[in-house]
Parts: structure tokens; C-alpha cells; sequence
């Protein structure tokens, strides 16, 4: 081996068996505000995709924070249909860290129509998820 090679295979075996110790890491690690390990607050994205389970996803970007659903008709209402945009915008747990866009259109004959998304749904389902994510947060503390 050449001695460049042998102090670089010297320093990779130093830092892996470094990890090995045994001090553990303390829980609240796990839990903190800002958890980055797939591009966005772990427990934001977690949080939005439980939310949005009911509906048919079209795109995640777990590095990018996007989350955008097919359109989702209620069974209930069958001439209404919806889509769902979810933007994580920071890694922090934060509520200015999620933007989330909605679109909706309603069936008129064969045709569907842009129909205008009342603001307290938008709302709505922003709040839900950051109780959610804080839900998931505080179980992270505790459990």
C-alpha cells in the first residue's frame, strides 16, 4: 500500500469504530426541531404524508419537501374533485415551514370546472398537519 492510501484507510477505520463507543446518544437527539436526514423536517413530512393518505399521490420529493396528490373525488360528492400541493420550505418544526396549495373543480356534463377553494380548508389541513408533526415530535421525546 502507498502511505497516502494506508493514512487514508487508517483514518476511515478511526472514524467508523470511533462511533462504536459506548456513550449512546441522548433521546432528545431524536427529537429536534430540526431533523434532516431526507432534506426537510422529518416529522413535517411524515406528518403530511398521514394526512394525505386518503388520497392518490402523484409526486413526492422528500428532498425538495413537495408532496402533490391526483385529484381525489369524495365518493360523498361525486361532482367535486380535489388536488393537494404540500411545500416544506424549512428543516425547522415550524408553521411558516409548510405552505400547502389546494385546487378544486366541479363536474359540469362531461366537463370539469376550476372552482374557486374556500381559505379556511387550506387552513384547515396546514393545522392538522403541524398537530400532527408536533404529535410525532413529542412521542419522539417521550417514547
Amino acid at each position: 500500500m502507498k502511505p497516502a492510501t494506508l493514512t487514508f484507510s487508517a483514518l476511515a477505520a478511526a472514524m467508523l469504530l470511533g462511533g462504536c463507543g459506548g456513550s449512546e446518544r441522548p433521546r432528545a437527539d431524536l427529537a429536534a426541531s430540526q431533523v434532516t436526514a431526507i432534506g426537510v423536517n422529518a416529522y413535517l413530512w411524515r406528518a403530511s404524508l398521514d394526512t394525505l393518505s386518503f388520497m392518490p399521490l402523484l409526486q413526492t420529493d422528500s428532498a425538495g419537501g413537495v408532496i402533490v396528490t391526483d385529484w381525489y373525488v369524495n365518493p360523498q360528492t361525486p361532482s367535486e374533485r380535489v388536488k393537494v400541493t404540500v411545500t416544506i420550505l424549512d428543516q425547522d418544526l415550524r408553521a411558516d415551514a409548510l405552505r400547502v396549495a389546494a385546487q378544486r373543480q366541479t363536474a359540469q356534463g362531461a366537463n370539469w370546472i376550476d372552482t374557486p377553494v374556500q381559505a379556511a380548508t387550506v387552513q384547515k389541513l396546514e393545522e392538522i398537519i403541524l398537530t400532527k408533526a408536533r404529535d410525532l415530535r413529542r412521542a419522539a421525546v417521550s417514547g
